[in-house]
């Protein structure tokens, strides 16, 4: 089964930016779409950004003109440039490996161990 590891989160003042990496043990083609979820304390996860197989992207409207997702199928690899951050983006980031029919389906063992991104005002 592909594992999924997300790196890049850190500490950043608001109006910063921090890139998030997920990197897959196998090829992120097992996947015909890739996503970023957040989950915010005492809030419901939320589905940030996902990118198909064909490379089609779609955002949540709180993120879209900041955040880019982009993949290098060569690695292996899903990728989250978020810019201009806010305080209300700290959240733990997950990346997931699903599918794409119309919306985002994230595979229910596809979920990496999440990353920690805490944006200060």
């Amino acid at each position: 089964q592909v594992q999924l590891v997300e790196s890049g989160g850190g500490l950043v003042q608001a109006g910063g930016s921090l890139r998030l990496s997920c990197t897959a043990s196998g090829s992120i083609f097992t996947f015909n779409a890739m996503g970023w979820y957040r989950q915010a304390p005492g809030q419901q996860r939320e589905l940030v950004a996902y990118i198909t197989s064909g490379g089609s992207t779609n955002y949540a409207d709180s993120v879209r003109g900041r955040f880019t997702i982009s993949r290098d199928n060569a690695e292996n690899k899903v990728d989250l440039q978020m810019n201009s951050l806010k305080p209300e983006d700290t959240a733990i980031y997950y990346c997931t490996g699903g599918e794409y029919g119309g919306s985002y389906y994230p595979g229910a063992g596809y979920w990496g161990q999440g990353t920690q991104v805490t944006v200060s005002s």
